[in-house]
Protein backbone atom coordinates (compact mmCIF):
# COMPACT_ATOMS: atom_id res chain seq x y z
CA UNK A 1 0.00 0.00 0.00
CA UNK A 2 2.73 2.65 1.00
CA UNK A 3 4.50 1.63 -2.69
CA UNK A 4 1.08 2.55 -4.07
CA UNK A 5 1.07 5.81 -2.77
CA UNK A 6 4.71 6.28 -4.21
CA UNK A 7 3.32 5.95 -7.75
CA UNK A 8 0.35 7.38 -6.90
CA UNK A 9 1.14 10.74 -5.28
CA UNK A 10 -1.29 12.61 -6.93
CA UNK A 11 -3.73 11.45 -4.37
CA UNK A 12 -1.88 12.93 -1.39
CA UNK A 13 -1.81 16.36 -3.70
CA UNK A 14 -5.62 16.05 -4.94
CA UNK A 15 -8.26 17.47 -2.00
CA UNK A 16 -10.58 15.42 -3.23
CA UNK A 17 -8.48 12.47 -1.17
CA UNK A 18 -5.96 13.78 0.38
CA UNK A 19 -7.38 13.44 3.93
CA UNK A 20 -8.10 9.80 3.82
CA UNK A 21 -4.93 9.22 1.65
CA UNK A 22 -2.66 10.56 4.25
CA UNK A 23 -4.36 8.61 7.13
CA UNK A 24 -4.37 5.48 4.85
CA UNK A 25 -0.34 6.39 4.46
CA UNK A 26 0.18 7.50 8.26
CA UNK A 27 -1.92 3.85 9.21
CA UNK A 28 0.09 1.61 6.83
CA UNK A 29 3.17 3.06 7.95
CA UNK A 30 2.37 2.09 11.89
CA UNK A 31 1.62 -1.19 11.05
CA UNK A 32 5.07 -1.56 8.99
CA UNK A 33 6.68 -0.39 12.18
CA UNK A 34 4.41 -2.92 14.36
CA UNK A 35 5.24 -5.53 11.66
CA UNK A 36 9.19 -4.65 12.21
CA UNK A 37 9.56 -5.20 16.21
CA UNK A 38 7.83 -8.29 15.77
CA UNK A 39 10.50 -9.85 12.90
CA UNK A 40 13.21 -8.23 15.44
CA UNK A 41 11.85 -9.84 18.15
CA UNK A 42 11.08 -13.44 16.25
CA UNK A 43 14.66 -13.33 14.81
CA UNK A 44 16.21 -12.54 18.13
CA UNK A 45 14.08 -15.94 19.29
CA UNK A 46 15.24 -18.07 16.57
CA UNK A 47 19.21 -16.92 17.38
CA UNK A 48 18.57 -17.55 20.97
CA UNK A 49 17.26 -20.77 20.01
CA UNK A 50 19.91 -21.90 17.67
CA UNK A 51 22.74 -21.23 20.26
CA UNK A 52 20.16 -22.96 23.03
CA UNK A 53 20.51 -25.71 20.56
CA UNK A 54 24.30 -25.84 20.32
CA UNK A 55 24.29 -25.68 24.09
CA UNK A 56 25.80 -29.90 24.89
CA UNK A 57 23.93 -31.04 27.98
CA UNK A 58 26.41 -33.09 29.88
CA UNK A 59 25.19 -35.40 32.30
CA UNK A 60 27.34 -35.74 35.71
CA UNK A 61 28.43 -39.20 34.23
CA UNK A 62 30.10 -37.12 31.58
CA UNK A 63 31.37 -34.89 33.68
CA UNK A 64 32.41 -37.09 35.49
CA UNK A 65 35.21 -38.91 33.30
CA UNK A 66 35.85 -35.94 31.45
CA UNK A 67 37.55 -34.90 34.73
CA UNK A 68 38.65 -38.22 36.21
CA UNK A 69 39.91 -39.45 32.35
CA UNK A 70 41.33 -42.50 33.10
CA UNK A 71 40.11 -43.08 36.29
CA UNK A 72 36.70 -42.60 35.38
CA UNK A 73 35.19 -46.29 35.75
CA UNK A 74 36.65 -45.71 39.32
CA UNK A 75 35.14 -42.67 39.85
CA UNK A 76 31.49 -42.94 38.80
CA UNK A 77 31.33 -45.98 41.26
CA UNK A 78 32.25 -44.04 43.83
CA UNK A 79 29.85 -41.07 42.81
CA UNK A 80 27.24 -43.28 42.21
CA UNK A 81 27.92 -45.05 45.81
CA UNK A 82 28.05 -41.98 47.38
CA UNK A 83 25.51 -39.94 45.75
CA UNK A 84 23.31 -41.58 43.26
CA UNK A 85 24.91 -39.19 40.82
CA UNK A 86 23.10 -36.06 42.77
CA UNK A 87 24.87 -32.94 42.77
CA UNK A 88 22.17 -32.03 45.46
CA UNK A 89 22.71 -35.26 47.95
CA UNK A 90 23.08 -34.06 51.31
CA UNK A 91 24.34 -36.18 54.34
CA UNK A 92 25.08 -34.22 57.20
CA UNK A 93 28.20 -32.15 56.53
CA UNK A 94 29.08 -34.50 53.81
CA UNK A 95 27.24 -32.84 50.35
CA UNK A 96 27.65 -33.09 46.71
CA UNK A 97 28.13 -36.31 44.03
CA UNK A 98 30.97 -37.03 46.30
CA UNK A 99 29.99 -36.16 49.47
CA UNK A 100 32.82 -34.28 50.63
CA UNK A 101 33.02 -33.00 54.00
CA UNK A 102 33.48 -29.08 55.38
CA UNK A 103 37.36 -29.07 55.40
CA UNK A 104 37.28 -30.93 52.51
CA UNK A 105 35.33 -28.29 50.41
CA UNK A 106 37.09 -25.93 52.15
CA UNK A 107 40.44 -27.31 51.09
CA UNK A 108 39.90 -28.47 47.18
CA UNK A 109 36.09 -26.68 46.74
CA UNK A 110 32.86 -27.32 45.61
CA UNK A 111 30.05 -25.79 43.75
CA UNK A 112 26.16 -26.35 43.15
CA UNK A 113 27.48 -27.73 39.42
CA UNK A 114 28.73 -31.27 38.80
CA UNK A 115 31.70 -29.54 36.74
CA UNK A 116 32.88 -27.67 40.09
CA UNK A 117 31.93 -30.69 42.09
CA UNK A 118 33.85 -33.20 40.19
CA UNK A 119 37.11 -30.92 40.02
CA UNK A 120 37.33 -30.53 43.69
CA UNK A 121 36.75 -34.16 43.95
CA UNK A 122 39.58 -35.03 41.55
CA UNK A 123 41.95 -32.29 43.47
CA UNK A 124 41.14 -34.72 46.45
CA UNK A 125 42.03 -38.06 44.75
CA UNK A 126 45.44 -36.25 43.51
CA UNK A 127 46.42 -35.08 46.92
CA UNK A 128 45.46 -38.50 48.85
CA UNK A 129 47.77 -40.60 46.58
CA UNK A 130 45.11 -41.48 43.66
CA UNK A 131 43.69 -43.89 45.66
CA UNK A 132 39.78 -43.89 47.08
CA UNK A 133 41.08 -43.99 51.00
CA UNK A 134 38.73 -41.02 51.99
CA UNK A 135 35.45 -42.27 50.84
CA UNK A 136 33.81 -44.51 52.41
CA UNK A 137 32.48 -46.07 49.00
CA UNK A 138 35.06 -47.72 47.14
CA UNK A 139 35.38 -48.60 43.74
Amino acid sequence: MIRFFGRHRWLLDDPRFSAGARRELAHRRRHLVTARGRLHRLERQRRLARRLAAVKVETPQHVICRVFGSYCGEALRVADCESGFHTDAENGQYLGLFQMGYEERRLFGHGPSAERQARAAYRYFVASGRDWSPWSCKP
